[in-house]
């Protein structure tokens, strides 16, 4: 989205990745920059939702070291399985697990990851066990594929292409009607679970302190620039998500929520990273 943010603002804007230590080091920078609308923040479900809940220390503050700006995009979270598997969707999933607890293996991308807390989440919420195996450095989907593993809790980019090449198949999806691009594949409320919610979604944010008209500027200028763009959000929607800015003010609602959410759901898997 950098190239139509630069085209509304009429100025270059650099993307410069700081990965590491679950996302905290990027963000660390972004809280540390000077408050002048030049340095943002991408900011996203594991930075602000999920990494303040699952580490003791945390070198930033979510609602005191950011200034939300809007909104980018969403990702639905999806329960993608092996092709193979017997159960067709996520209720006659529920029904297996019941019947006979961790019958079912679940790959995750480590212990504390979003596959994994979307997986714990889907347990508690059904009242079912599954058994889950991290992927701390190898590529989870190569097993699902492979039939080594069942099954994965994970926004759909990484599975997509093997879904459409037959090697995998979807049996739910996160949202609150069917997705249009994936209109045979039901909802997790269909499966009974209208509270099962997990979102991969990622936001910009500015650091604390930044000028009121700068972040609402800043703000304006994402609306126009994640609908001007027609490949840009059909992009997204064939990724099961939408492209979607919000205001400075619905964002930090939206922050809010998400996280109190994701508190829960580790709260209840009762997992902790230090």
């Amino acid at each position: 989205v950098a190239n139509e943010l630069s085209e509304v603002l009429g100025q270059t804007v650099i993307v410069e990745n700081r990965p590491g230590a679950s996302n905290m080091i990027g963000m660390e920078a972004g809280a540390k920059a000077a408050p002048d609308g030049y340095t943002l923040v991408m900011g996203a479900t594991t930075s602000l939702s999920v990494v303040p809940h699952l580490y003791s220390k945390v070198p930033y503050n979510v609602e005191k070291d950011f200034a939300p700006i809007s909104l980018v995009g969403l990702l639905n979270t999806a329960l993608t399985a092996n092709a193979a598997l017997p159960q067709k969707n996520a209720r006659e999933l529920i029904a297996q697990l019941k019947a006979s607890p961790e019958s079912v293996v679940a790959a995750t991308q480590g212990v504390g990851s979003y596959s994994h807390l979307a997986g714990e989440w889907f347990a508690a919420g059904s009242g079912t066990k599954i058994k889950f195996v991290p992927y701390n450095t190898s590529n989870p989907y190569t097993d699902v594929i492979a039939g080594q593993v069942n099954m994965i809790f994970d926004a759909l980019p990484a599975a997509i292409g093997n879904v459409k090449a037959g090697k995998l198949k979807i049996l739910a999806l996160t949202g609150k009607t069917r997705h249009p691009n994936f209109p045979d594949v039901p909802t997790f409320a269909e499966a009974g679970l209208p509270d099962y919610t997990p979102t991969a979604w990622i936001g910009l944010l500015a650091p604390a302190g930044t000028p009121r008209p700068i972040v609402e500027k800043l703000g304006a200028a994402m609306q126009k620039a994640t609908t001007q763009n027609p490949a840009l959000i059909e992009k997204w929607r064939s990724y099961g998500g939408e492209l979607k800015a919000m205001t400075p003010d619905e964002f930090s609602a939206f922050i809010k929520s998400d996280s109190a959410k994701w508190a829960q759901a580790i709260r209840q898997a009762n997992i902790k990273l230090d």
